[in-house]
């Protein structure tokens, strides 16, 4: 039998699993995908929203899950206020979090809104604090990494949206659809994390979350 390699657009309030053990309003992987025996590869926290990758092919989903295989995942967020030059060379160095520094990251200021459906729930609006959108591309994953930065550098996220996963892009999904990948889009996924980065004595291993 072969494999699938899905994409999926993760709303808001969905739990990046296919069952959720508290009761609640939460929706789950299980209310969009009706696809058995694929399992997500990373996650999205529950508040997030974006691009998630799934599959049934396990060796695929360890590899790519293992911090060990380094590969570029992209979000736009937006934040209070708007982040100053000295806020988004922090971010692009490295920012402390707790006992953990974070490794260098792609920052940039957007120069105007991406193109992306409203929230449901929108985020609360006050008038009186301005908000701008950041593109930040990490090669890690820890717990909530992409606010703690932002909230680090004084400026905390309202909105996290991952807009890529290497080469693989949420374009032409809406929230709520997944979709097989093409066959170019498979050979560029499968090329990802051949190589593990070597990890100094003593570091610990996460997995890819924001």
């Amino acid at each position: 039998m072969s494999h699938r390699y899905l994409l999926f657009y993760k709303p808001y309030n969905v739990l990046s699993q296919f069952t959720d053990r508290e009761e609640g309003d939460r929706g789950t992987l299980s209310d969009y995908i009706p696809v058995p025996d694929v399992y997500p590869v990373g996650r999205l926290d529950r508040d997030s929203e974006g691009l998630m990758l799934l599959t049934s092919d396990g060796r695929l989903q360890h590899r790519l899950s293992d911090p060990r295989f380094e590969h570029p995942r992209t979000y736009w967020v937006q934040v209070e206020r708007c982040p100053d030059a000295e806020a988004l060379a922090q971010l692009q160095q490295g920012v402390t979090i707790q006992d953990y520094r974070t490794k260098p990251a792609i920052a940039r200021l957007l120069p105007e809104e991406p193109p992306l459906p409203p929230r449901e729930p929108p985020i609360r609006y006050r008038k009186e604090i301005p908000t701008a959108w950041l593109e930040i591309t990490l090669t890690e994953g820890r717990n909530r990494q992409v606010r703690r930065m932002t909230a680090a550098v004084g400026f905390p996220t309202l909105r996290l949206v991952r807009f890529a996963i290497g080469d693989l892009r949420l374009e032409g999904l809406a929230p709520g659809q997944w979709r097989d990948l093409s066959a170019p889009e498979l050979a560029a996924l499968k090329s990802l994390g051949k190589r593990p980065v070597s990890r100094a004595r003593g570091s610990r291993p996460r997995g890819d979350r924001s």
